[in-house]
C-alpha cells in the first residue's frame, strides 16, 4: 500500500472547509431575510456581506487546495482566520444580540470551523515534520 503524501491531508482539510464556506455563504445570501429574522440580525445586509465575504474565503481555500502544491503559508493564514472566526463568534454570542436561535446556529458554525482550524493546523504541522525527518543533518 502506497502511502499517501504528506499535503494530502491538508489539501483535504482545506477542501472540506471550502465546501463548507461556499454552501454557508449561498445559504447566507439566499435566504438572508427569513435567517436575519430567525437569528435576531438587523439588517439582513449583515447576512449578505457575511454570505459575500465566504464566497470569496471559499474561493481561496479552494485555489490553495487544488494547487499542485499546496502554499502552507496561506494554510497557516486560513488557521488564523478560522481561529478569528470562532472568538468573533463567541464576541457575538456573549454580546445578547441574537435570538436563541441565533445563539446556537452562531455556537455550531463555531465548532465546525474550529474543527476545520484544528484540521489544517495537524496538516500543516505533518508537512513540517515530514520535511524535517526527510532533510539531511548538516554540519
Amino acid at each position: 500500500m502506497k502511502a499517501e503524501p504528506a499535503s494530502n491531508f491538508l489539501r483535504r482539510a482545506l477542501l472540506a472547509n471550502g465546501i463548507f464556506s461556499l454552501i454557508s455563504g449561498i445559504i447566507l445570501i439566499v435566504a438572508a431575510k427569513p435567517l436575519s429574522a430567525l437569528l435576531g440580525v438587523a439588517p439582513p445586509l449583515i447576512l449578505l456581506a457575511t454570505g459575500g465575504c465566504l464566497l470569496v474565503y471559499a474561493a481561496a481555500l479552494f485555489r490553495n487546495a487544488l494547487r499542485e502544491e499546496v502554499c502552507q503559508t496561506e494554510a497557516v493564514l486560513a488557521v488564523v482566520l478560522d481561529v478569528a472566526w470562532v472568538v468573533g463568534s463567541a464576541a457575538v454570542i456573549f454580546s445578547g444580540l441574537l435570538s436563541v436561535v441565533g445563539n446556537w446556529a452562531v455556537a455550531v458554525t463555531a465548532d465546525i470551523v474550529l474543527l476545520f482550524a484544528v484540521l489544517q493546523f495537524y496538516g500543516v504541522r505533518k508537512i513540517r515534520q515530514k520535511r524535517f525527518v526527510e532533510e539531511p543533518l548538516r554540519m
